[in-house]
């Protein structure tokens, strides 16, 4: 394989809304460079991307691939995105990595949820963004309505470079703004060019004017000569074209049909010729103490590279996905993990074309790569000579939707936490834990169909099966009323006996916990044995009176009893403690207190009823609402309960299409309303009972 250098390498991330057809534009573009022999399909589950056994199964990305495309003497990366939301750790990976984002439009359906999120994402990740309307071969395509739509949502920066000639309702052709030319396909998806028919010439005039708009922000010079009608040169709306993307100041909009190779060849002349290597950006951001600052990017400097995605693969082992960040990396090199301080040895560099791995000796600054089984080194880190470079980590968003984890066989659970252990390492989003308190494994995820991927893989990775039930509440009790009880415990069976009487006064605390007081007088309770009245209390604490939950917030007394000078012990004053316990709690007005957490909702203006309506079905209360600092967009705070927002990941993304975004965090306990405790203490004893 030939060697690249950084100015000829591009990494473009493929994003955009599911089935928007990210895959098969690799697909076209793999084709076409003679990378395969043959045109793979989602549907067939052939595709060069789409390759995990998951993917073919459901028809969908679900993780990144990477294709790399060669093509005019340039070495294009591709980063093939999922679309769907469940799977937006990946997108984020991508997006370290990547120096521009390529969004793909559906040439039928337009600006989609996943378009506005992935312009987002890029804006977040601070990469030049371009358009790729696809499907343009539909008959309900239509790019006039799609690229106005665009316009809109993003600004003038939008700007034509190819667009489809329309007669009637079928696509015959493309007009090339650039060069005015037009562009006509063969039933093999052959181009020929020629000048443009006349009949078309209105409206190649039309959206060439918004091309040159667009162009003219680039430059005060080009914004003269656009104000005083003078005439923008090919040469220099080339170098227009390429300024602006290189600085994002111009958002080009190209169209065709992946399955039909329309405008496929354009667009990887275009990725080739005006996209921005790896250095346009010259500096790198990296962790400097709490701070983040910047790095210049060096292709001739000390080499280090950064792991910007895992696998955990059952037969390769770990695959650890990097991107070199500066200088050239070799397969003869060491290089220290400044995250662990362990040292890894670059034995093995891989180029990956989907699952293929193609062996090299070296990459070039700006590069992606993977190398296997490095033990020590994980998502987010850092290889490098420089013991002062790490590079910025990827914030990954927390998982909300929590199931409790249930293996189908009994003995399964160390081979469930292995697998899960191994999945944590390639998928940052997913959580886990095992809750000592409710004895559940728990697991969290993005969505339902993102849990669903995770059994799938625990059952064909590493052969356990597990179900997903909805996760117990971690309720408390507590009372309300002050009680005065006593508690003998006596015991007689030959020889010495046992002997311990505690009288005691219970009354809710201030302390989260137990706030254990001692007034006895005269010594009728020896001070040598209120250790284990406090130890009996702190035990039985443990289960309450109504449904079995653990106590808090409970004040116990001692201020009288008495005790046996051969029978007393520990042991014994221990268990009357517990017996007092019994007796006085029931009769303290217990009640039941569930968590209550802080909710914070992202929401568009337009969606904010909605948002509100479902905080009160929940039986939560709106705290206030705040415009954020993106546009069209407000924070509403809210407390809610816990033990309601089980689902809340999937109802939000109902309400809002997948627009919204939430936190929760738990924030305290406060007593549950009488028909919720009554239910919560029918589901205890039934539970009890089973």
């Amino acid at each position: 394989m030939d060697k690249f250098t950084t100015k000829q390498i591009r990494n473009v991330a493929l994003v955009g809304h599911s089935s928007s057809g990210k895959t098969s534009l690799v697909e076209a573009m793999l084709y076409l460079t003679k990378a395969t022999d043959r045109l793979g399909t989602p549907a067939d589950g052939n595709t060069v991307c789409d390759f995990d056994d998951e993917e073919i199964k459901r028809g969908l990305s679900i993780s990144t691939a990477i294709a790399p495309i060669y093509w005019k003497n340039a070495k294009i990366n591709i980063l093939d995105v999922p679309g769907y939301l469940d799977f937006v750790g990946e997108v984020c990976q991508a997006m370290r990595v990547a120096d521009a984002a390529m969004i793909v439009v559906d040439g039928k359906s337009g600006v989609q949820v996943g378009t506005e999120l992935a312009w987002r994402q890029a804006e977040e990740a601070g990469i030049p963004r371009a358009f790729y309307i696809n499907k343009s071969d539909d008959p309900e395509a239509r790019f006039p309505r799609v690229f106005e739509s665009l316009r809109d949502e993003f600004g003038v920066a939008v700007c034509p470079i190819l667009i489809p000639m329309v007669e009637g309702e079928k696509v015959i052709g493309f007009l090339n703004l650039i060069n005015m030319k037009s562009l006509s396909y063969d039933a093999k998806g052959n181009p020929s060019e020629a000048p443009i028919p006349g009949e078309f010439q209105g409206v190649a005039e039309e959206y060439r004017d918004m091309l040159l708009e667009s162009i003219a922000q680039t430059s005060d010079d080009l914004m003269e000569k656009y104000f005083a009608g003078e005439e923008i040169t090919y040469e220099e709306a080339v170098a227009a074209v390429h300024e602006g993307i290189v600085t994002g100041s111009l958002v080009p909009v190209y169209c065709g049909s992946a399955t039909k190779f329309w405008g496929i060849r354009m667009l990887m002349d275009q990725l080739a010729d005006s996209f921005p290597a790896p250095s346009a950006k010259k500096n790198e951001k990296i962790v400097k103490g709490d701070e983040i600052a910047e790095v210049p990017i060096d292709p001739a400097g000390k080499p280090a590279l950064f792991v910007f995605k895992t696998i955990s693969d059952p037969f390769v082992g770990k695959m650890s996905f990097f991107k070199v960040m500066n200088g050239e990396i070799n397969n003869t090199m060491t290089l220290k993990n400044q995250n662990s301080g362990q040292v890894e040895k670059l034995a093995h560099l891989y180029v990956m074309t989907g699952k293929k791995q193609t062996e090299v000796d070296s990459l070039s600054c700006g590069d992606i790569g993977m190398m296997s089984k490095l033990a020590n080194t994980n998502t987010n880190d850092t290889l490098s000579a420089d013991d002062s470079l790490k590079y910025s980590p990827i914030v990954f968003p927390e998982s909300f939707l929590q199931k409790a984890v249930v293996p189908k066989a009994k003995g399964d659970e160390d081979k469930i936490s292995t697998g899960i252990a191994k999945l944590l390492e390639e998928d940052r989003t997913i959580r886990y834990e095992n809750n000592a308190e409710t004895n559940q494994m728990l697991i969290s995820g993005q969505g339902d169909i993102h849990l669903d991927v995770i059994v799938s893989k625990l059952k064909n990775r590493f052969g356990t099966s597990v179900e997903l039930t909805k996760p117990k509440v971690a309720y408390r009790e507590t009372i309300k009323k002050m009680v005065d009880v006593e508690g003998k415990h006596k015991k007689q069976t030959g020889g010495s006996g046992q002997y311990g009487h505690v009288k005691m006064r219970f009354s809710h605390g201030d302390e989260p916990g137990l706030t254990f007081t001692v007034s006895v007088v005269g010594g009728t309770v020896p001070k040598n044995f209120n250790p284990a009245v406090e130890k009996g209390i702190l035990e039985a604490m443990e289960h309450g009176v109504l449904a079995g939950f653990p106590v808090v917030n409970l004040k116990a007394d001692l201020y009288d009893g008495s005790y046996h000078p051969v029978d007393s012990n520990e042991i014994s004053f221990k268990l009357a403690a517990k017996l007092a316990y019994k007796e006085g709690l029931p009769k303290a007005n217990p009640v039941i207190l569930e968590p209550i957490g802080k909710l914070k909702v992202w929401v568009p203006d337009s969606m904010i009823g909605d948002i509100i309506g479902g905080v009160s079905k929940v039986r939560g209360t709106v705290l206030g609402m705040t415009a954020t600092s993106r546009k069209g967009e407000q924070l509403v705070e809210a407390e809610v309960p816990m033990a309601e927002m089980t689902d809340y990941p999937i109802t939000l993304r109902a309400i809002t299409q997948g627009m919204g975004r939430f936190t929760l965090e738990f924030d305290r306990y406060e007593e549950a309303p009488a028909e919720v405790a009554a239910k919560i203490i029918a589901e205890a004893k039934a539970e009890a009972e089973d």
